[in-house]
């Protein structure tokens, strides 16, 4: 006979998604891997579908040895309005996974993966950009955070074309002169940019590679190109400004607080943005502990479930040990993730 896990812990972003069964003890009892989930490009029942995927080979994977849980807690990309994060939740309660469900945006799941208890802000920058902050009383700091619309600037996919942006009219005389016109068509040994638009326009160069240009801005930027550096200091300000509205909408300003980086542009440290950033809100938030995080997600989607279920500080800790072997089983399936999603 099967266990009942306390939580179904969901960590869905655009390129992967993750599961794990946790005891009430801490102890993961199953776990899995999966494809992204785009619920805006597939639907939401296709989405959903991706998720129990993983949720039945995280199953069979204990081979009978769990059953079920008694909540989901599930941090899930393109959550983005309560009213998407309703939708999910009553799919999911669909597939009677667990008792209860709680969805919320995946960026939660990167905060609460890096923090000892839910207290925090948490920004990232990957694919697209977002920034949310939580205390334990249940209180958050969010923003729409689905594009220009939203009033965002910035994300891999945001720089990538804002560096062909200024290569292109720096090419053509429209613009002042970068070296990256030079070096971005060089990455894909091109001789122009106007070759560079080309491929990419007429899909000899896959679109999912343009992320490919964003080491090549940082890199150029780091030797010194102005035009270069005017755009990594812009997205430091971006990153500066999320974290400190969302400090000053928590009362945190003036508090002893993490503020949490994630997401791949941000977890590559670079040194002129992350520095940048540090400095930034060093003069807005002097207690701001700002550090880079490196746990995984879904650790944090299992400890929202653990807070929510009421577990002891031991089974956090026994979670936190899991995680930090680097247990998680099965392939990244990239899929392509826009720049709605964060990650």
């Amino acid at each position: 006979m099967g266990v009942t896990a306390a939580v179904l812990a969901i960590d869905a972003g655009n390129s992967k998604s993750d599961v794990a069964f946790v005891g009430a003890d801490g102890t993961v009892l199953a776990e899995a891997r999966g494809a992204g989930f785009q619920p805006p490009r597939v639907g939401v029942p296709a989405a959903v579908d991706v998720l129990g995927a993983a949720v039945a080979s995280a199953l069979a994977g204990a081979g009978g040895a769990v059953t079920g849980a008694r909540h989901v807690s599930a941090c899930l990309a393109n959550a983005d309005f309560p009213s998407e994060e309703a939708e999910l939740a009553e799919a999911l309660r669909t597939r009677a996974w667990g008792r209860t469900v709680e969805v919320r945006n995946d960026t939660f799941a990167v905060l609460r993966a890096g923090v000892d208890e839910p207290r925090g802000v948490a920004v990232v920058c990957g694919a697209g950009i977002n920034c949310v902050g939580m205390l334990p009383d249940g209180r958050t700091a969010r923003f729409a955070s689905v594009g220009r619309i939203s009033g965002d600037w910035g994300g891999g996919a945001f720089l990538a074309e804002e560096a062909l942006w200024c290569a292109a009219r720096a090419e053509d005389g429209r613009g002042g002169p970068t070296e990256l016109a030079r070096a971005l068509p060089a990455h894909f040994g091109l001789g122009s940019v106007y070759a560079l638009v080309e491929a990419l326009h007429l899909g000899r160069i896959p679109a999912g590679r343009r992320h490919e240009l964003v080491p090549v801005l940082f890199a150029v930027a780091a030797a010194g190109d102005p035009v270069a550096r005017a755009l990594v200091e812009r997205q430091a300000e971006e990153v500066a400004a999320l974290a400190g509205v969302a400090l000053e909408r928590l009362g945190l300003l003036d508090a002893e607080v993490p503020v949490l980086l994630g997401g791949s542009v941000l977890a590559a440290r670079h040194p002129d943005l992350n520095g940048r950033v540090a400095g930034l809100l060093a003069a807005r938030a002097p207690g701001a502990e700002v550090r880079v995080v490196t746990a995984p997600p879904v650790l944090g989607a299992a400890l929202l479930g653990l807070d929510a279920v009421g577990a002891p500080p031991e089974a956090r800790a026994r979670l936190r040990a899991h995680y930090a072997r680097g247990t998680i089983r099965g392939p990244a399936a990239y899929s392509g993730g826009g720049p709605r999603g964060a990650r």
